[in-house]
């Protein structure tokens, strides 16, 4: 049995470019103080919800049940202004867990988060992780985050079965996927499920298809420079990522099931409902790794694989130029009160046994490389985990990297896209706009 060996490099080596990254954390090893903690409870802020939470809960079941500590979860939609009120406010939780290191790093910044090296025994840190995920999680010498689970995204679901009876082919180039769409439609079948409702944050998950396209058609160094803030979204070559994204949404949003209206205002998580009906509505969907976590819980007959209920192809490269190029996202965490429950709890979060139980349930990647690959539930999971060690070039969520201001107008600007491709113009320059002001604050 082999571990998920995030230490080759692959996708976290292109992770080490990003600006929030300071310099390594010192070598001391201190040592766990998780025997200490017994009974009380922590405090957690995070974004689960629905079945996430269920594998949340399932993840610190033997946690609560060895120390006798309550895990008091707080679910936010809107993490960026709840978490922002409660910390000036002064009444921060013990510990958040966010989808993106760019809040926690403001808080970092600002000195309202724990030095983790004085929690986390760093030397097993450093064997367990790659050392760009702890590079990811240090600001200004000192390890301010942690990772408990990541996603691989840009991946397109679909029924191989239904897809068997129509004689449809995995494309292998975007030439072949739009040409798909367009035999889909004429058909008489919409081709793409989407769904991008999420409270406080709707319009992520519609980010997450244009991000992809992004990084695969404008290439790293420009990804880089536009989530930085350094690149113009009316510059050609961003620009251009919008409209391949308006090639899938087709004139008027008709290639999407619904319509514009029903994707921005059906929760993310039911995106695929209608590609599993009979017949189906939608023949294929854009989301990362977790989505079939969603899949399974609403519809618990369904099996994963090649001649099964659900499989998947890497979105093709727009750009050949950069082919194998993909997106990661983890969830990570920060300790805003330093007590032996929240220390007890974090230590244990980081580790393979933790881990290995989200991983079990299914959806999640682990990155910490003695999680198993005997551990992921199913052949599909371990073959997107294998995915992952075969990009070449991988960048993190940009919007997750992107301030608070410039991701939320990113996401109104996805919304109102799918509301009308045609107003690409207005829509871009309103976020040159927020660009402009947001990078400074």
């Amino acid at each position: 049995m082999r571990g998920w060996k995030l230490r080759r490099g692959l996708v976290l080596t292109a992770l080490a470019t990003l600006a929030a990254v300071a310099c390594a954390p010192g070598a001391s090893n201190n040592n766990n103080t998780s025997s200490s903690a017994k009974g009380g409870s922590v405090t957690v802020i995070g974004t689960w919800s629905g079945s996430e939470l269920e594998s949340f809960n399932a993840v610190v079941k033997p946690f609560t049940d060895k120390t006798g500590t309550a895990v008091n979860f707080e679910g936010a939609r809107d993490q960026d202004a709840i978490l922002s009120t409660r910390v000036a406010a002064g009444n921060p939780p013990d510990l958040a867990a966010a989808p993106g290191p760019t809040l926690l790093n403001r808080f970092a910044a600002q000195g309202k988060v724990v030095d983790l090296g004085k929690v986390i025994d760093t030397g097993q840190l450093q064997k367990d992780y790659a050392k760009t995920w702890i590079d990811l999680g240090t600001v200004n010498g000192k390890l301010v985050e942690v990772f408990s689970w990541a996603a691989l995204k840009g991946l397109v679901w679909y029924d191989p079965k239904v897809w068997t009876a129509k004689g449809y082919q995995v494309p292998k180039t975007w030439a072949d996927m739009i040409a798909l769409q367009n035999k889909m439609k004429a058909d008489g079948t919409t081709p793409w499920c989407m769904a991008v409702e999420n409270g406080g944050d709707t319009g992520w998950a519609g980010s997450d298809f244009h991000k992809e396209i992004a990084l695969t058609a404008a290439g790293p160094s420009a990804y880089d420079k536009w989530w930085q803030g350094k690149l113009k979204w009316s510059s050609p070559e961003i620009k251009a990522t919008w409209t391949s994204f308006g090639q899938i949404l087709g004139p008027g949003t008709s290639n999407v099931y619904g319509g514009a209206a029903y994707v921005n205002n059906t929760a993310f998580g039911e995106v695929g409902n209608h590609m599993f009906t009979t017949p189906p509505g939608c023949y294929m969907l854009n989301q990362a790794s977790f989505i079939t976590d969603f899949f399974v819980k609403a519809n618990p007959n369904l099996k994963p694989g090649p001649t099964a209920d659900f499989n998947f192809f890497p979105l093709p490269d727009v750009n050949t130029k950069y082919a194998g190029a993909h997106v990661v996202s983890a969830d990570a965490w920060s300790m805003f009160k330093d007590t032996p429950q929240a220390r007890a709890l974090l230590q244990y979060l980081v580790t393979p046994e933790a881990q290995a139980i989200w991983v079990k349930r299914g959806g999640k990647l682990s990155p910490n490389n003695r999680v198993a690959l005997s551990d992921y539930p199913d052949d599909q999971a371990r073959s997107i985990v294998k995915l992952l060690e075969g990009t070449k070039v991988g960048r993190y969520d940009a919007g997750d990297l992107m301030p608070s201001d410039m991701k939320h107008a990113y996401w109104s600007g996805i919304l109102d896209f799918i509301k009308d491709p045609t107003k690409i113009d207005s829509i871009l320059a309103a976020l040159d706009k927020v660009q402009a002001s947001a990078y400074t604050s």
